[in-house]
């Protein structure tokens, strides 16, 4: 009995070892056989930009391994392509225990949500190589026209110069027509390296510096002036307000009460003037120094010959002390006299009429006789021999 048990089990054996050899085995493939690296998988972006990957395909085998490569999870509105050397690519061969570099470019949509996106290049049979790009910032599609200062304040007589940033985020290329609505009297100029423009050709994704130089009317009062300025395109504009703070006008002037720049000295004398400085801007003036240009050997004393402020609209009296040389001839002289402040300076010319001194005269008058004295004297004495 129990050899014809051991007979019957060696014969099932034998069955079953031949059933087995007439059944075709498919030869296995090692995992890993191929896989795909690059030292950037996650990376930082802004909206609108290209991320270039530079990545290894690695043959682990002992044989020519083919891939199908493809993007999968890729974002909706991003786009990619492979390319080797100059080609584009969807299948490359690897020579055994060798590897190829292809490129992988994935372009970021510019209208895009901030947040973290996922997708894998596969080279098939499970070799995938995980990515990860994180969107920095909410992306739009349209047009930005920013500055870091806006607001800026001095005098009447400054000049107001913006520097502004113009970023086209759309898809095309755009020509922005530039535009400012200031009030009447103020000039507004758009200028691109130094040059005067009146539009501005930016690239997608890019963006241009475009210099804003404004400039008051004269006169102008003191207050807040807004500047709007705006590009615009047929299809995509951006606006900025711009914002000017004129804290008043200096503007003075040296006259006399009566507006009157004449007088007349006698040689070697002195003569009083009374002059008027006068505030003639909106803002306050302060520091204002007298002072004189005069002939040789005269001299201007002013009283005072500071004046420490002087109020929008106001003036104020000052007394000038003209001394006229002692050897200044009959005749007309030249005396310039200036008020100035550190903001505004005015110049006045006063014509001074030099006389001769009385007792002049009179000394000359009586030489006169003495020498028709003399004259009548020797005519009597010598004029019968």
């Amino acid at each position: 009995m129990k050899s014809f048990v051991l007979r019957a089990g060696f014969a099932v054996l034998c069955a079953l070892l031949l059933i087995n050899a007439a059944i075709p085995v498919s030869p296995a493939k090692a995992a890993g056989e191929l896989t795909l690296f690059t030292p950037q998988t996650y990376i930082a972006v802004t909206p609108g930009e290209s991320i270039d990957y530079s990545v290894e395909l690695i043959n682990r085998t002992n044989g020519v391994q083919t891939a199908r490569l493809s993007v999968l999870g890729l974002p909706e509105g991003w786009e990619t392509e492979l390319t080797s050397g100059s080609w584009k690519v969807k299948e490359l061969s690897v020579k055994p225990g060798e590897n190829e570099t292809l490129s992988m470019r994935v372009e970021i949509p510019l209208k895009v949500a901030k947040g973290e996106y996922r997708f894998t290049l596969s080279a098939g049979n499970g070799n995938v190589l995980p990515l990860a790009v994180e969107v920095t910032e909410q992306g739009t599609f349209e047009t930005e026209l920013t500055t870091d200062q806006s607001n800026m304040e001095g005098h009447a007589d400054s000049n107001f110069t913006f520097s502004t940033e113009l970023r086209n985020r759309t898809a095309e290329k755009q020509l922005y027509a530039l535009r400012a609505q200031a009030a009447q009297g103020w000039e507004v100029v758009f200028k691109k390296g130094g040059d005067r423009v009146s539009s501005v050709e930016v690239e997608p994704g890019q963006s241009e510096t475009v210099t804003v130089e404004v400039d008051p009317p004269e006169q102008v009062e003191a207050g807040t002036y807004d500047i709007p300025i705006s590009a615009q395109t047929s299809g995509t504009s951006a606006k900025l307000n711009l914002q000017v703070v004129i804290t008043g006008s200096y503007d003075i002037k040296l006259t006399t009460p009566s507006g009157l720049l004449s007088t007349d000295i006698t040689a070697g004398r002195q003569r009083k003037l009374e002059l008027q400085v006068q505030n003639t801007g909106t803002a306050e003036l302060a520091d204002v120094n007298l002072t004189a240009d005069t002939p040789v050997d005269w001299s201007v004393e002013f009283e005072p010959a500071t004046i420490d402020t002087i109020a929008p609209g106001e003036s104020k009296q000052v007394i000038a002390t003209i001394s006229s040389a002692k050897s200044a001839i009959a005749g007309d002289y030249v005396v310039q006299m200036k008020a100035s402040a550190p903001e505004a300076v005015s110049d006045a010319q006063f014509r001074v009429s030099v006389k001769t001194s009385v007792l002049w005269g009179w000394i000359g008058i009586l030489m006169i006789a003495a020498v028709a004295g003399g004259l009548f004297y020797l005519f009597r004495k010598y004029g019968r021999r």
